[in-house]
């Protein structure tokens, strides 16, 4: 009997035994000293054909329980199901993808890259292997090999539309928006029926300042997917943005729009819509839901001594000339630097602007994380070690606050960009004051409040521009009559205050509104309201975007800065304020409609505030017909500049640190956070 003859009856009485793996085991040792044997071969080959197709057959009774598993929510259970499945097909592509799969469900990412790896590198055309990487590489943020994940799966399958949709979806987050918009059309070619892919499309159109075909890309999506609570939130603020105030084309499938997770309303794009600060922190909550991780990196312990000085992390994408950066530099120049180290991590595109080199001259540390992956921003954060981390635009434009969501810190706290709550248990604090959260709405903050003295809002009292030289006529204003102002961004107007604002016009002969322009569909839009109210649309001044000095000094020619309601002025009050104007407003029930009551407080100018529409309209008429009152306010708004509250950037700085240290002294000692009133301090 040949060698062969002998190792064959051998490894049969083993398959017969079921101790298959040393069957193939012998033959594979046989093949090592005669790797030629042709029937050796083909035997161990056989062998391998009917324990693989054997295994399958229970891998794939295997694979619908843990399916089932996963559906209801049970991952641990599925998964040790998945585990086995890969243990008895291991050479199995498919079921190294199911478990890398199930890995990102449960939200495992380290585990789920591994596996689906391994499933990459068996079978380099599985496509839902692509597909998965690529979705965990994008909710990573790693958005080059999420690309390259995604274009290998369309190789593959050139006529897929969910591909190019995804492929779309990257671009957009890399900024790509030319490339990006190509992808999505063809995307709406290959797959006419997907919603994601028209609202990726109004994603590219709004950026690219496209707004009425966003708004009807949406509308596309929505008749699709009706109950797409996403995009019935960016679908609104589009509208908002355009002062389009017709009839709404898509009905709301709930008359307040919450959503769920995976499927949230933006509680930003409902600002506008509902002054109801309750309301909000639902939106919130679900929002911060969506944001959850598995905390893979270790709890902090409270050091056995406060260190010498306290690190402080701002994070932001708007460290240029921004908004947030006009009302941030004073601090960022005033604060101690004897007990605060100040680090900024930066991941916002935009790295230009005479701003963005102040702001680095004034922070100790200046960390450019633009594109970097959330666990990388955090494992440098931690390893600097942060004491303080600060959300600086929660759930704005750009906003990454699921990095919180890992602890960057041992305390975050939440201040400035986003005018409400979080909603998420990872926030620890929020900065405000008791004008922008009385107690009876106390309730609607999931956070502990850090209330400063007098205006949650910083200023930069070292700010300053030269007089305006130019005339009335050379801004398009008439020579004579009074200038009602409203420089808001046009989605906080809505036909509340516009209706007011044109029956100022009809009763002030010779008045005009002068508006910040905004899209020339917003423009259009506004001219037509007018018009429906009977008020010549040539009374609506439409004014251009300038640089901040410009835009500051022109203001010396208004009368009266009308606000809006649900959304106030923000940093727009207090430019007006700081350029000696008078800013009359109505203080409601949210913190985006309570901001400016809280900048006339802590401006010395309370009358300012009215109690309610019918009051600000008669304050607001009573200026405008007589003038000699509407120019003593000026002259008193001019008078409190340098002695307010609201400009003394040192001593708001100071507030703002003590804060900061009493947090964190909460945490060295082992305290719970809880409500910090820094009132008293006054």
């Amino acid at each position: 009997m040949s060698s062969f003859d002998q190792v064959s009856r051998r490894a049969k009485k083993l398959e017969a035994d079921g101790r298959i793996g040393e069957a193939i085991k012998l033959y594979e040792e046989f093949l090592q000293k005669f790797p030629k044997n042709s029937r050796a071969k083909a035997a161990r080959e056989e062998l391998l054909r009917r324990t693989k197709s054997a295994s399958m057959s229970a891998a794939q009774e295997s694979y619908q329980t843990a399916k089932a598993l996963f559906d209801r929510g049970d991952f641990a259970k599925g998964i040790a199901i998945a585990e086995r499945i890969v243990t008895e097909v291991p050479e199995s592509a498919e079921a190294w993808n199911f478990l890398g799969a199930a890995y990102f469900r449960s939200q495992n990412l380290v585990e789920a890259e591994r596996c689906l790896r391994k499933a990459l590198e068996i079978d380099k055309k599985l496509i839902p292997a692509w597909t998965n990487i690529g979705t965990l590489f994008h909710a990573q943020n790693r958005l080059d090999q999420a690309l390259v994940a995604f274009q290998n799966a369309s190789f593959l399958e050139p006529e897929n539309g969910g591909f190019y949709n995804s492929i779309g979806g990257i671009l957009i987050s890399m900024g790509r928006l030319e490339e990006a918009e190509q992808f999505c059309a063809r995307a709406i070619k290959y797959a006419p029926n997907l919603p994601n892919a028209y609202s990726n499309l109004a994603i590219v159109f709004y950026h690219r300042s496209k707004l009425d075909l966003a708004k009807k890309a949406y509308e596309k999506a929505l008749q699709l997917e009706p109950q797409n609570f996403a995009a019935f939130g960016e679908y609104f603020y589009i509208r908002a943005k355009l002062c389009d105030w017709s009839e709404v084309a898509i009905e709301l499938p709930d008359t307040s729009p919450v959503g769920e997770p995976g499927n949230s309303m933006s509680p930003f794009s409902m600002l506008p819509y509902e002054d109801d600060p309750f309301a909000q922190r639902k939106r919130s909550e679900v929002r911060a839901r969506e944001l959850q991780v598995p905390n893979r990196f270790p709890a902090f312990q409270p050091p056995s001594a406060r260190p010498e000085k306290l690190k402080i992390g701002y994070f932001s994408a708007d460290f240029h000339n921004h908004a947030t950066m006009s009302l941030m530099m004073g601090v960022l120049g005033a604060h101690n630097k004897d007990k605060f180290e100040i680090h900024a991590y930066s991941y916002g595109g935009v790295k230009e602007g005479w701003r963005r080199a102040q702001f680095q001259e004034k922070v100790e540390k200046c960390w450019d994380v633009h594109g970097a992956a959330d666990e990388e921003i955090v494992k440098h954060a931690r390893e600097q070690g942060i004491d303080i981390a600060i959300d600086l635009k929660g759930y704005t434009d750009q906003g990454r606050t699921r990095l919180f969501a890992h602890r960057i810190a041992p305390v975050q706290i939440s201040y400035l960009g986003y005018p409400g709550t979080l909603g998420a248990d990872f926030i620890d604090y929020m900065i405000a004051d008791r004008s922008v959260i009385p107690d009876q709405y106390r309730d609607a903050y999931s956070e502990k409040l850090i209330y400063m003295p007098h205006c949650y809002q910083p200023n930069d009292a070292g700010r300053r521009f030269e007089p305006s030289h130019q005339s009335r006529e050379d801004l398009g204003l008439p020579e004579r009559g009074f200038v009602f102002c409203a420089f808001n961004g046009c989605y906080k107007i809505s036909p509340r205050e516009f209706e007011i604002w044109m029956r100022l016009l009809d009763k002030v002969d010779g008045s005009v509104l002068w508006l910040l322009g905004g899209s020339e569909d917003a423009v259009s839009n506004l001219r037509k309201e007018a018009e429906l109210a009977g008020i010549d649309p040539g009374r609506l001044i439409f004014a251009d975007l300038v640089p901040e000095e410009q835009h500051l000094a022109r203001q010396a020619h208004a009368d009266l800065f009308l606000d809006t309601f649900n959304v106030n002025a923000h940093t727009t009050a207090s430019d007006a304020l700081w350029a000696g104007l008078p800013i009359l407003t109505v203080a409601g029930k949210q913190f985006a409609a309570r901001v400016a009551a809280s900048i006339l407080k802590a401006a010395n100018l309370p009358e300012l505030i009215a109690k309610d529409e019918a009051e600000y309209e008669e304050i607001a008429l009573d200026l405008a017909l007589n003038p000699e009152k509407a120019q003593a306010l000026k002259v008193k708004v001019q008078e409190q500049l340098q002695t307010c509250p609201l400009f003394d950037t040192k001593s708001y700085t100071i507030a703002l640190e003590a804060g900061f240290e009493a947090a964190y002294d909460h945490y060295l000692n082992g305290v719970a956070p809880e409500d910090i009133d820094l009132s008293s301090s006054v």
